[in-house]
């Protein structure tokens, strides 16, 4: 349907803009064939000759290109010549007319975006792969864009923006991932991107602006009901509305900023581990920022202040803030306010001298960073973490040297990958911000003493016949398989592969850090963190029953019906022998 419409509405401005040239070709091609057919040609045997239609079509094709192959069929009279003349102007003219017509209609705006809109639709339309529509491709789409063609998955953009769309052509992604400058709001656009497409896994509202991601959530809802929905919000009134529907999942990031800073001050451990699965650069494993303890101050008291005030103060931080437009009524009695600019003199009356560190969390870079050079000078011991609102400023913030840069479009854009590729490793780094911090320092020396120091490999497991299918057999058939057997290494049985199962989720349920002995069963789906080469091996064991049942016995058996049928034999002589009391002979 969708094809269909851009389609017509290429064709409409194709005939709008061609219509003239194409009467104008049609009269001057109609008035020169029936003029050569008439005009009298030489004598021949007393009697005067005509060219018929069929010639005179041939020659007027050619003589109005210029091109010249004689006078076909027979030489012509002076009064062919002279309509010869009148054609080949004529037709020059005409044709001059309708190329440069084609010439404006191709750079025509309205043109170029029906046809973008049509092969963006045919593309989305023939692909067969599983993909995701992002609707919005600034800092965090484009983020988002990198770690999903990282992992080989297919995304289909929209964005309003049409500088935006073009840098999209000079990407370097490992998979296809066509855009479109258009509305993403918009119903029709949804549309050609696969809201309905039966690959279509699920839609991503990042725009900037809340209003727009709430209708294009409202519009995906009503137009797929099953596809997932994940969106970017900001607003506590827009978020109420949003969790309100099925199937939606919100992101909120000055949330997710202020709920990272928490753990890098109180559960470094956790953050460390969080900043290792998602790759992030220079984080090694089990070595965690080291963050003093002690008061600290807020520089900036925006949405994104007021959400790192509310955590760090929920948690017995001391926090002491810095803003010019600030509000002593919402921080309450027990937290110092400065209103002020975040400059010497600021973090001097803040208490600077003994302060733990300072967070610099304004919506402008160049204040951020003007506040870490101050901080250095008065302080130089305070531990400096500072927010980076915008991509193309890294350069800047690493020349800064700061403790700890977070950047909220690269936080965000983690998150939302996280919950696209593999949902069960954000379940289980909630699950332990609930628990005791031994428990993260426990898992922390399990994947070191399985990793190493290689980079951290994520990968989930479904036992189901399509990727499984000696388990499913084997579990069929009566076996039970624990976890330990599973992961264990068929090359030097019965060591284990350099992985860690890290959760379980069964009939909508996640077991987080199941015991080595957990019994497995059919429809699980198992999370492993470890080596890349662990994945390969751990696939020949689920898709090969030989190798599961080396794995779970450690008896490599036999392959094949006629060694099957010899060890069989073998056996039963066996017993018969040791029933009779005789020693069997080799």
């Amino acid at each position: 349907m969708t094809q269909t419409s851009d389609l017509d509405r290429v064709a409409m401005i194709v005939l709008r803009y061609m219509r003239r040239p194409l009467f104008a070709l049609l009269f001057v091609y109609s008035v020169g064939i029936m003029g050569m057919a008439l005009v009298p040609g030489r004598v021949v045997d007393g009697e005067t000759t005509y060219m018929n239609l069929f010639h005179a079509f041939y020659f007027f094709t050619y003589t109005a290109t210029t091109t010249g192959f004689g006078e076909l069929p027979d030489g012509f009279s002076d009064e062919q010549r002279l309509w010869t003349i009148f054609c080949l102007y004529t037709g020059v003219i005409a044709w001059f007319y309708a190329i440069g017509s084609l010439i404006s209609l191709v750079q025509n705006p309205h043109f170029i975006q029906a046809m973008d809109r049509f092969r963006f639709a045919r593309k989305v339309e023939r692909n067969v792969a599983p993909f995701v529509i992002l609707c919005g491709f600034g800092d965090t789409g484009s983020l988002l864009a990198r770690g999903l063609s990282d992992h080989y998955m297919r995304a289909v953009i929209l964005d309003s923006d049409p500088e935006r769309i073009k840098a999209l052509g000079v990407r370097d992604y490992t998979v296809a991932m066509p855009g479109l400058h258009a509305d993403a709001s918009a119903p029709k656009h949804l549309l050609a991107a696969g809201v309905e497409h039966p690959a279509c896994r699920a839609l991503v509202a990042l725009t900037n602006d809340d209003n727009a991601n709430l209708k294009i959530v409202v519009m995906a809802r009503h137009l797929n009901p099953r596809l997932r929905v994940i969106c970017r919000s900001t607003s506590a009134r827009h978020e109420a509305n949003l969790r309100a529907l099925d199937n939606v999942t919100v992101v909120n990031p000055f949330e997710i900023f202020a709920q990272l800073l928490y753990w890098a001050i109180a559960r470094p451990q956790l953050h460390n581990l969080n900043a290792w699965f998602v790759g992030a650069r220079g984080v090694q494993l089990g070595v965690p920022v080291q963050v003093p303890r002690g008061n600290w101050i807020l520089c900036g008291y925006g949405r994104m202040g007021h959400c790192i005030h509310r955590y760090l103060q929920a948690h017995g931080v001391g926090v002491r803030i810095i803003d010019p437009e600030v509000d002593a009524k919402g921080a309450g009695d027990d937290t110092v306010m400065v209103q002020a600019h975040a400059d010497h003199s600021a973090l001097m009356t803040a208490g600077i001298d003994d302060a733990a560190g300072v967070v610099a969390a304004t919506n402008r870079d160049s204040d951020n960073l003007s506040t870490l050079l101050a901080v250095t000078e008065l302080n130089p011991e305070a531990f400096r973490i500072v927010r980076q609102n915008s991509h193309e400023n890294q350069v800047a913030f690493d020349a800064a040297r700061a403790d700890l840069v977070l950047q909220h479009s690269l936080t965000t854009a983690r998150r939302i990958l996280k919950l696209l590729i593999s949902p069960l490793v954000q379940e289980l780094i909630d699950w332990l911000a609930e628990r005791e911090p031994a428990l993260t320092k426990e898992l922390v020396a399990r994947l070191q003493a399985a990793v190493g120091a290689e980079p951290p490999h994520l990968w989930s497991v479904k036992l189901v016949p399509g990727e499984a299918p000696a388990v499913i057999e084997y579990l069929d058939a009566g076996g039970a398989l624990a976890l330990e057997a599973l992961c264990r290494d068929a090359r030097s049985f019965p060591e284990g592969l350099p992985c860690e199962a890290l959760a379980v989720r069964r009939a909508g349920q996640s077991i987080m850090l199941p015991d080595k002995d957990f019994s497995l069963g059919v429809g699980d789906e198992v999370l492993f963190c470890g080596v890349h080469r662990a994945e390969p091996l751990l696939q020949a064991t689920l898709h090969n029953p030989y190798t599961l049942r080396y794995v779970v016995t450690g008896v490599d058996e036999p392959r094949g019906y006629v060694f099957a049928w010899l060890a069989d034999r073998l056996t039963r002589h066996r017993s018969e022998h040791k029933s009779n009391g005789r020693r069997p002979r080799p």
